[in-house]
């Protein structure tokens, strides 16, 4: 299965998406920061990152940018897992370098199917 580096400050979310990934195969990495999970990203083998856009310090939009500068990293899919769904956030998620994004809280019936979509696209 995939190697997912989930970026992610909130205790509950960043425990029910690895549940999640976990019981579905994955090995997941995971961060707290965006300045750890870009530290992460540099040092490991991944095939998908999981980021929020509600990060302390640098926001999920700054990883994202941050993230895309590196040649190295530009296949790995970025994925952010927000619970901004307002007009405009899908297109600035996307401009910071997004690959795609899931909507917070995210359904643990369709969570893994998505993460699937992503990783065969």
């Amino acid at each position: 299965m995939a190697k997912i580096l989930i970026i992610e400050d909130n205790e509950q979310n960043l425990y029910l998406e690895t549940f999640i990934l976990q019981k579905n195969g994955h090995e997941i990495v995971q961060a707290r920061n965006g300045e750890r999970g870009i530290a992460l990203a540099l040092q490991t083998a991944l095939d998908l990152i999981l980021l929020d856009i509600q990060l302390p310090g640098m926001d999920g939009y700054t990883v994202a940018e941050e993230l895309r500068k590196n040649a190295e990293l530009a296949h790995i899919p970025i994925i952010a897992v927000t619970s901004y769904a307002m007009s405009g956030d899908r297109e600035r998620i996307l401009e910071a370098g997004c690959t795609g994004y899931i909507e917070k809280p995210i359904n643990p019936d369709t969570f893994h199917t998505e993460i699937i979509q992503f990783l065969e696209q």
